[in-house]
């Protein structure tokens, strides 16, 4: 972790927007408008959220301009998002968090593990990723990465204050987030922010887990969201 005395609150939020399967530019405007409504220093979203769970998505290059009300509003209120979407690389294709700020889009971390059907069309990504933040460092995992002991671990060997995470999860599988949060936040002593879709996503998800939630390093819950989209959980990290 960074030196705590070189730093100041960090408030960060986890968002589960409503979504419309491969309609981006209308995923960008309900990304727009919680990232308003929630007023964080940096706000994750759940797996693929700018197109939902489609796996048969166009990828989104992060130069379009379509994005731009999503920086825009990030510009305003101050905010890096974490976004998902399928992206092109030099490598192939990955399924990936953007990280938009007021200066626009980046690819910040490729999914490292996929599940067999996402493995038809998608690379893994080749390594964990950190990003900083205000003197906080935020580790970058996307949905299958919560389920793998090696995954956390890497990551949060690179020192970590908060392992962030984007997912989408059915409502039988709604206990699932938790147990793999409780076991990174208790094993690593790291904050652990978990964003899941809410809601119809796509990809034969016509109803997903929400209560998106942050568990502080002793495993208890910091904030958590309900189960309907549109909703976001917020907490300062101090």
């Amino acid at each position: 972790m960074t030196d705590e005395s070189a730093r100041g609150p960090l408030t960060i939020a986890v968002a589960q927007p409503r979504c419309v399967a491969y309609d981006v530019e209308a995923n960008v405007l309900a990304h727009a408008a919680l990232v308003r409504a929630a007023t964080s220093r940096v706000v994750v979203f759940p797996e693929l959220s700018l197109t939902g769970y489609e796996l048969d998505a166009v990828s989104v290059d992060p130069s379009d301009p379509r994005l731009a009300p999503l920086v825009e509003s990030c510009a305003e209120a101050g905010t890096l998002a974490l976004v998902g979407a399928p992206v092109t690389g030099e490598h192939g294709e990955h399924i990936a968090a953007l990280a938009v700020d007021a200066a626009g889009a980046r690819v910040a971390y490729r999914k490292m593990w996929l599940g067999p059907v996402e493995a038809r069309r998608f690379t893994p990504g080749p390594t964990p990723a950190v990003l900083e933040v205000d003197g906080w460092r935020l580790g970058l995992a996307i949905c299958k990465d919560t389920g793998i002991v090696e995954h956390a671990a890497r990551t949060c060997a690179l020192g970590v204050d908060v392992y962030a995470a984007a997912i989408v999860d059915s409502v039988a599988e709604a206990a699932v987030p938790e147990q793999r949060a409780l076991r990174i936040a208790t094993t690593h002593r790291v904050i652990v922010a978990v964003a899941s879709f809410a809601g119809s996503t796509g990809g034969g998800y016509s109803e997903t887990a929400g209560r998106s939630a942050i568990w502080a390093p002793d495993g208890s819950v910091l904030a958590r969201a309900g189960i309907a989209p549109g909703e976001f959980a917020r907490t300062t990290l101090t």
